[in-house]
């Protein structure tokens, strides 16, 4: 039997911003990386993380962040694929965006639906997913008034989603039970929380496969 395929697609978060260098963090310290490795050789994990990466909105600076596109193309490169990680949502937050919570969430369910509905999956089936909310950002620094607003909408996010993955079926994890921000940025997570994140996403992977 082929090794488990694991789709993580995201933002910075699964891109791997490091707050402290304002870089990429070296790969044996990216949640995804540490994941393999605790997974193991019976699973592959395939990184798609894209800074600034929107769950499914055009943005008007920062060029083609839209995941809902993203996400069509994504699966069939990388097909067939047990499990979908979506971790998204922390740029809709962005001021000029102007979003409630639960549009993001929606956005973020519309998709778990994409992927549930694709036959991208082993044998021509949909693959499995999981929805994560990305944690509360904040304290934001001076520098990060893109975000302006958008710490109090953060905050809502872990319940909405929860909503959404119960009502779409699909597996759910909030990362702010293990992940707390970069106090450095207060958008992205250190190396102590990518580490947490991982063996987290661990324990909930064996048992979805």
């Amino acid at each position: 039997m082929y090794p488990r395929r694991i789709l993580c697609f995201g933002d910075s978060l699964t891109w791997g911003w490091d707050p402290e260098s304002q870089d990429r963090f070296p790969p044996e310290k990216r949640w995804t990386r540490i994941l393999a490795r605790l997974l193991g050789k019976d699973y592959e994990i395939i990184e798609e993380g894209l800074n600034g990466r929107t769950t499914g909105f055009d943005d008007p600076i920062e060029g083609d962040k839209n995941g809902r596109r993203h996400l069509v193309m994504l699966l069939e490169t990388h097909r067939p694929l047990d499990l979908v990680v979506i971790l998204l949502g922390t740029n809709d937050l962005k001021q000029r965006f102007n979003l409630h919570p639960a549009d993001i969430a929606q956005s973020a369910g519309e998709l778990v639906k994409i992927a549930q509905r694709s036959p991208a999956g082993p044998g021509g089936r949909a693959p499995l997913v999981l929805l994560v909310a990305p944690p509360p950002i904040g304290p934001l620094p001076q520098e990060a008034e893109i975000f302006t607003g958008g710490e109090e909408k953060s905050r809502k996010l872990g319940h909405l989603y929860r909503l959404q993955a119960e009502r779409l079926r699909c597996f759910f994890f909030d990362a702010q039970e293990v992940v707390r921000t970069s106090p450095r940025d207060g958008i992205h997570w250190d190396a102590e929380g990518n580490r947490a994140f991982a063996e987290a996403l661990a324990g909930i992977i064996r048992q979805a496969l």
